[in-house]
């Protein structure tokens, strides 16, 4: 699926922190025309490209190219991690030397996902050059509960000052690509069974499917195909399925028609307003009222 990250004429691409605590994941396949890239700062994430499970932790830097669809597949409890992205535009007229000159490709030069493990002293040095780059950008809450590009019809990424913005990115962009030089590469991934590969693309295409029509579509035992899911993404195949429909209640929530925090729940997929409320505090530690009032 092709993402709009909506950036106006003003923005060469955003930088946030998106945090497990503050950050409905937005966990559906995507890619989007801009380059991306993560700073891992602190717990794990993993994504799920090219039919394997990449597992990232704190201090990982990594890459995502613009035709390279991936998802978000889990994240730890105390999970954040900078996001950055760079319109293709900006790109060329930043990279014009040779060494950047894999940063204008579309598609990484091998499969995977490029990556490479920070020293110390070069993490912390990172981190502080994104913390001071965001420092008059918008609140944080707000910022997660947008996704950085925006989950709502009316919200657009704003920073308080786009030229030191832009001239961050550049510098932010031209450095992460020396360190990434430096070390690091495509290793690290897990081939997932084929069963587990066709258990994603159903769960993705109808998230109310239960474990028994699930492994009918599958041709696997439940069994098998609960242990496999488990072992190969990281989750549990209940809590996949939940965090879909965490991620499609939002949607919902936020259209511009509205709908009531019930319905969204309901066209979501989940069963009652009961299991929404239980899944919704096990997810984010707070009622969706109190999510809602902030």
């Amino acid at each position: 699926m092709l993402e709009n990250l909506k950036l106006g004429p003003s923005y060469e691409g955003f930088l946030f922190l998106a945090e497990s605590i503050r950050n409905p994941p937005t966990l559906r396949p995507h890619h989007h025309a801009e380059l991306e890239l993560n700073l891992v700062a602190d717990g794990t994430i993993s994504y799920v490209a090219h039919g394997q499970r990449y597992t990232f932790k704190k201090g990982t830097l990594l890459w995502l190219f613009p035709s390279q669809e991936h998802q978000l597949v889990d994240r730890t409890a105390d999970a954040a991690y900078y996001v950055a992205v760079f319109k293709p535009d900006f790109i060329k007229r930043a990279c014009r030397g040779q060494r950047y000159a894999e940063l204008k490709r579309k598609k990484p030069s091998q499969k995977g996902v490029l990556h490479t493990a920070l020293s110390p002293r070069d993490f912390d040095r990172l981190r502080r050059e994104m913390e001071a780059i965001i420092a008059d950008g918008l609140d944080p809450d707000l910022l997660n509960r947008e996704a950085g590009f925006g989950l709502s019809a009316d919200f657009s990424f704003q920073h308080n000052d786009p030229d030191w913005l832009n001239a961050g990115l550049r510098y932010l962009l031209l450095l992460c690509w020396r360190l990434q030089q430096n070390c690091g590469g495509y290793s690290g991934q897990a081939n997932l069974h084929p069963v587990v590969r066709r258990a994603l693309d159903c769960i993705n295409e109808d998230n109310t499917l239960d474990l028994h029509g699930l492994s009918r579509l599958c041709g696997a035992s439940e069994a098998h195909l609960s242990r496999t899911f488990h072992q190969q993404i990281g989750v549990t195949l209940s809590r996949y399925r939940n965090s879909l429909r965490l991620s499609q209640f939002w949607e919902n929530y936020r259209d511009p028609n509205r709908q009531n925090m019930t319905d969204a729940a309901l066209a979501a997929g989940f069963g009652s307003y009961a299991q929404f409320y239980r899944v919704f505090c096990e997810a984010y530690g707070k009622s969706p009222r109190d999510m809602h009032s902030r």
